[in-house]
């Protein structure tokens, strides 16, 4: 591991029982343990991770953590989204300005180690504040709004995401596009800046709290990735997700 002591990383997995698609989706059983259980397992094989904590609102969530001595934290039913949920859960943890928080989706029972390693890398330097991960999208993919774009300078400084396919070929060559992995890691000191501003206005159109640290001059740090997972977002997506399990 690059980063020098005394740097801390942490990583937080969010996990809400309320779902408008899919309630309960931390607790669906993948080969009778919870998703929310994987996604820690998996987790805990990335080195730079000295700690991976659970942060929910739910007790049945709660309750099943403690069961399987999964590492949660309890946390408030009002936050807006995730991200708050992970700063909430830092602080409580005693996570120190200048550590590593890594906001780990809950859903993505089949993530990658080396994903979280190349997050947590760039935090060698010691002004790297936010960091994200893309990987190539097809053509044909990048029309849908769902496969959130990212367009980026040569040194890996986000230039802008958006659900629209960017960049735009003008004069019908062929573009390059990424899609944006929402695993974020941040320096403890840029999510306490993002969580005490207000939503931005591209923000707000786009639907992208990403935008809020863009529209605030707080630069992220992209990282290309061949590292690919498969997110949970209704029933349908965990049948592909047992399916990928059995070929394991």
């Amino acid at each position: 591991m690059n980063l020098s002591p005394p740097v801390e990383c942490c990583g937080v997995i969010p996990a809400r029982y309320a779902s408008t698609r899919f309630p309960g989706k931390p607790l669906a059983q993948i080969r009778g343990k919870p998703m929310f259980w994987h996604v820690y397992a998996r987790a805990r094989q990335c080195p730079e991770l000295q700690h991976v904590v659970v942060a929910t609102d739910d007790e049945r969530i709660f309750s099943a953590a403690k069961a399987l001595d999964v590492p949660v934290v309890m946390t408030r039913d009002d936050h807006q989204s995730g991200t708050d949920r992970v700063h909430e859960a830092a602080d409580r943890i005693g996570i120190r300005n200048n550590g590593v928080v890594v906001n780990i989706q809950g859903d993505e029972p089949l993530l990658d180690p080396d994903m979280l390693s190349a997050l947590i890398r760039p935090f060698a330097d010691p002004e790297m504040a936010v960091t994200t991960l893309v990987h190539f999208l097809e053509p044909e993919a990048a029309q849908n709004p769902d496969r959130v774009k990212a367009a980026f300078a040569p040194n890996g400084r986000a230039l802008y995401f958006s659900r629209a396919p960017i960049p735009h070929p003008r004069n019908a060559q062929s573009a390059a596009y990424f899609c944006h992995i929402g695993l974020y890691g941040f320096r403890k000191s840029a999510l306490d800046q993002f969580v005490s501003l207000p939503p931005g206005r591209l923000e707000q159109i786009e639907k992208l709290e990403q935008l809020r640290l863009l529209e605030n001059s707080i630069p992220i740090h992209v990282e290309i990735t061949h590292g690919k997972s498969l997110s949970v977002d209704s029933p349908g997506d965990l049948e592909k997700v047992i399916a990928e399990f059995n070929q394991l």
